[in-house]
């Protein structure tokens, strides 16, 4: 078994990290108490990717919970699964890091850091072969970015072959919960760009839109939004958890999808969405949910593809279906709009098709796309960013936890290097000699 170990950290974390273990334990047919309710063999066939068997028949999840404050952990195991998760792998401040990154990172969060990785390290050990690390978290809090990116650095320290992944959520232009928000987010790109594999951005403005738009629902709750991220990280990791005729994993992912080693963010889009109202009317084909998924205004993320060109994109489709089906539509997808995918890259369009699909439905698709057009999201966030620290607004709450304002200023031209990359090759074309050029020396401000 390929093992994954995942850690949510910070309110955000949690909440997504809470609803993901719901639409997992759905998946596999387990009950709030741990216990095995299904109907299915294959439920259980790989159930230990993401579960361990405890005593009695118990399935404990191999996640790490983590927060510098008890009250999002406390409502989770006051919540429906909250008898799911081991004990011993609640890890908590009592402080809280009051939505500042630097008290995340390296004051309240480096004194709990230690025993999350103690926590970390005993669930990779009972692992037989690990596959890598999730981790859920926001870029615009306190915990979340400060120490989620604080583990993210320990963890590739410690583990540095295996792969490690992150949903992290990323400030929206409209709905915004801090003022601090571009400081936190800029801080948090500039680790993650040096230590994560893969990156899944997703947005709130985005994830309401998908509500209001797609799903009809007049008022939706962050509980919503959650289940569209759940939605979308069980279908990137159900190949390796039910049988399916092409598989693809975490490393054959990050290997398909990452054409540089800074730019590992992607993407991500769910289908298929409908109204409640308009369910019975829609009619379940690959086309379809091939054309859902590419769809704009799909995306998780506030980017619009449009604008930028596709690097690398995998569909992962679950549900029977036929294997030469889903190659016609990958190969009619890319000829009908070769001008959105890079043409010095071919054949960057990457399938995989699992046997069994999500609860409640025939069939779906998970979309994932490494797209220059995420650089829209990076710039408004620079764009803020040079906003308030142009008058050093609110840094002393930064500086005043030890922080050099120097840190701010590698971050922020690290970001904007970010962007330029992504521009450059958005730009290139087939035919243009030495591109590699401009980013010959790329490790040089990556420290």
């Amino acid at each position: 078994m390929r093992e994954v170990v995942h850690i949510q950290a910070g309110q955000c974390g949690n909440q997504i990290g809470a609803k993901f273990w719901e639409v997992m334990s759905a998946e596999h047919g387990i009950a709030g108490d741990g216990t095995y309710h299904g109907d299915n063999p294959l439920q259980l066939q790989r159930i230990d990717v993401y579960f361990h068997e405890g005593m009695e028949g118990r399935y404990v999840p191999r996640a790490v919970l983590t927060d510098l404050e008890p009250g999002t952990m406390d409502s989770i195991r006051g919540g429906p699964f909250g008898d799911l998760f081991r004990p011993d792998n609640f890890v908590f401040g009592q402080s809280g890091a009051g939505n500042n990154w630097a008290k995340g990172h390296y004051t309240e969060g480096a004194e709990l850091v230690d025993s999350v990785m103690e926590v970390i390290r005993k669930e990779s050990e009972s692992c037989d072969v690990l596959q890598g690390f999730q981790l859920t978290h926001s870029m615009g809090g306190g915990t979340g970015s400060g120490m989620g990116t604080l583990l993210v650095s320990k963890i590739k320290e410690e583990y540095p072959d295996r792969i490690l992944s992150t949903y992290s959520v990323v400030p929206s232009p409209k709905v915004s919960d801090t003022v601090v928000e571009p400081y936190n987010a800029t801080l948090s790109i500039h680790q993650l760009v040096e230590n994560a594999d893969q990156c899944f951005a997703l947005d709130n403005e985005a994830l309401y839109d998908i509500c209001f738009r797609t799903l009809k629902l007049s008022n939706p709750s962050y509980g919503d939004l959650n289940q569209l991220i759940a939605n979308a990280i069980t279908g990137t990791t159900c190949s390796l958890r039910f049988p399916g005729q092409l598989n693809c994993d975490l490393r054959k992912l990050a290997v398909n999808m990452v054409p540089f080693p800074r730019l590992h963010f992607f993407l991500v889009g769910f289908a298929p969405l409908t109204a409640a109202g308009s369910q019975s009317f829609r009619v379940l084909t690959v086309p379809e949910l091939t054309q859902q998924a590419f769809d704009a205004k799909n995306m998780m993320c506030a980017a619009d593809p449009r604008h930028g060109r596709y690097l690398t994109c995998a569909m992962m489709f679950r549900g029977t279906m036929s294997s030469k089906e889903v190659d016609d539509q990958m190969l009619q997808m890319v000829s009908k709009n070769s001008s959105y995918f890079v043409e010095w890259i071919p054949n960057n369009l990457k399938a995989s098709i699992c046997d069994i699909p999500p609860k409640g439905l025939a069939m779906s698709s998970v979309f994932i796309g490494n797209s220059t057009a995420i650089q829209e999201a990076w710039k408004r966030v620079a764009d803020q960013f040079t906003v308030m620290f142009r008058r050093k607004a609110y840094l002393h709450w930064y500086t005043g936890e030890g922080m050099d304002e120097m840190e701010f200023t590698e971050a922020e031209s690290n970001l904007n290097d970010l962007v330029s990359e992504y521009q450059q090759y958005q730009d290139a074309t087939a035919d243009e000699e030495d591109i590699s050029g401009d980013f010959e020396d790329e490790g040089a401000y990556g420290e």
